[in-house]
């Protein structure tokens, strides 16, 4: 059986804000599962927002993108955006909803606690093959 791969940690340093904020963008509400943890279900994968606080860590976001895709690429920008999430400003990205060179039609943002992430028209995934 090839491995699997089950949860992705966001750092966050306010869970409240983190909550409302993947519960707009993702349409789901989650679940906290301990005072510092707060789960969304995505498919297999479990998004895990995280305030390393409560580890006694620093906040550090994540390096790179995590992608999801989502079913309603419009509302997801409209929802996400109202919440808080910033266009990624890097060069290479366009900001809004774009159609990339590789097929998938998503939008880049930051979360508010400099996250990045992308969200992809689900269908229109890259897996690599």
């Amino acid at each position: 059986m090839p491995p699997t791969l089950f949860r992705v940690i966001l750092p966050v340093d306010d869970l409240a804000r983190a909550v409302a904020f993947y519960s707009a963008a993702l349409g789901i509400r989650g679940h906290q599962v301990a005072p510092n943890r707060h789960y969304f279900p995505c498919g297999s994968t479990i998004l895990a927002c995280v305030d390393p606080a409560g580890h006694g860590g620093k906040l550090r976001p994540n390096p790179d993108y995590v992608y999801i895709a989502v079913d309603d690429l419009e509302a997801t920008l409209v929802a996400a955006r109202a919440a808080g999430a910033t266009d990624f400003d890097a060069r290479d990205q366009e900001p809004g909803i774009a159609l990339r060179p590789w097929g998938e039609r998503s939008f880049y943002v930051r979360d508010p606690f400099g996250n990045p992430l992308c969200f992809v028209q689900a269908g229109t995934e890259f897996t690599g093959t």
